[in-house]
């Protein structure tokens, strides 16, 4: 699950789902950057930004107690903010590296939630609750054929790798 650090959605992810949970990096960025002036922001992303370009999971935090430690005598709020942060941030590489770069941020949800305001402010005032339903339901639908046939934004295959469940085989034909 991949969201903000916001603490209600952490604690019901945990208890809800019983998933990993993933912080938004995007998000993260913003709040890191915050920690430091205009003039230190460039130099901070690029380090930050090093831990999270490693190719495994033990470089990635190998390389973020790294950046950490190089802030914490101009920046130390920053550098204990990383410190908190580690963990959670780092959660994507857990995971097969063809889906690292789609479970490291909210971006492709907050896409689709742009597109739905799009699409309804278009139209502006609706008839009723059902006309919404469908206009949202169609663009949902949508979403889900572009995922699934033409991004395959998750592959099946590395799914596999880390499901729980067994392997299927989808059969473009249905057997009789």
């Amino acid at each position: 699950m991949i969201s903000d650090a916001h603490l209600g959605l952490k604690a019901a992810i945990g208890k809800v789902f019983s998933a990993t949970w993933q912080r938004c990096r995007v998000h993260f960025m913003r709040n890191a950057l915050a920690y430091a002036s205009k003039g230190q922001r460039q130099m901070v992303l690029a380090l930050i930004n090093t831990a999270l370009a490693q190719d495994s999971a033990e470089g990635a935090h190998q390389q973020w107690r790294v950046v950490a430690d190089q802030f914490r005598a101009k920046l130390p709020k920053l550098a204990a903010f990383l410190d908190d942060a580690e963990h959670d941030v780092l959660a994507f590489m857990d995971f097969p590296r063809a889906h690292r770069k789609q479970i490291a941020s909210t971006n492709p949800l907050e896409r689709l939630n742009a597109e739905v305001k799009r699409r309804t402010d278009v139209v502006g005032i609706f008839p009723n609750d059902k006309a919404i339903m469908r206009l949202v339901g169609a663009l949902l639908l949508e979403q889900n054929d572009e995922w699934q046939l033409q991004r395959r934004y998750l592959s099946l295959e590395g799914l596999g790798a880390v499901s729980d469940n067994q392997t299927q085989r989808l059969s473009a034909v249905p057997t009789a």
